[in-house]
């Protein structure tokens, strides 16, 4: 996962907390993570466009 990071605007995890791996990569690659986002990899799908509020945990798709 670590490889990819960088290329991405953001994170949206199904599952966990603040302290997944996930969510440390984000914060030292200073992009948003959203965790805890059920059925999140059945509702996006390629090409969504995708808000991510990592502060709140919010994810909005537009």
């Amino acid at each position: 996962m670590t490889f990819i990071v960088p290329l991405a605007a953001g994170i949206v995890e199904c599952r966990g907390g603040m302290l997944i791996h996930s969510a440390i990569i984000a914060r030292e690659y200073g992009i948003s993570c959203a965790t805890g986002i059920g059925k999140a990899t059945s509702r996006i799908h390629t090409g969504d466009r995708v808000t991510v509020d990592g502060y709140l945990g919010i994810v909005t798709l537009s």
